[in-house]
């Protein structure tokens, strides 16, 4: 049986004066993805001044972080950029063009 997808969405994360997006971008996210990707939500994932964050996880393979992803303009991009993860041999992501601006987003990846 294969791991599960972990999609990781920072549940505080705002700019200044806004209202966090998180946990409504969880949802979004929730109604989208397969049942092998399971989308939760965390408090603070140290990147407050870019908000809203994004990690991508699994057993076995790199971890991703994101920042900016915006939740009114990246649903898209971030199913894309999902389904890429789910696919990639060892988590590492060869070509992120399909991801869209997202690709544009990546903090780092943390080698498995």
């Amino acid at each position: 049986m294969r791991d599960e997808t972990r999609v990781i969405i920072c549940d505080t994360c705002a700019a200044v004066g806004d209202v966090p997006q998180g946990e409504a971008f969880a949802q979004a996210l929730r109604g989208r993805v397969g049942s092998s990707v399971r989308v939760e939500t965390t408090s603070c994932m140290n990147q407050c001044d870019r908000p809203v964050s994004l990690a991508l996880r699994e057993a076995g393979k790199d971890v991703y972080l994101f920042h900016s992803v915006d939740p009114a303009r990246d649903l898209e991009d971030a199913v894309a950029l999902i389904a890429l993860y789910a696919q990639a041999e060892g988590g590492t992501i060869e070509d992120a063009r399909p991801a869209g601006r997202l690709r544009h987003c990546l903090t780092g990846r943390v080698p498995r």
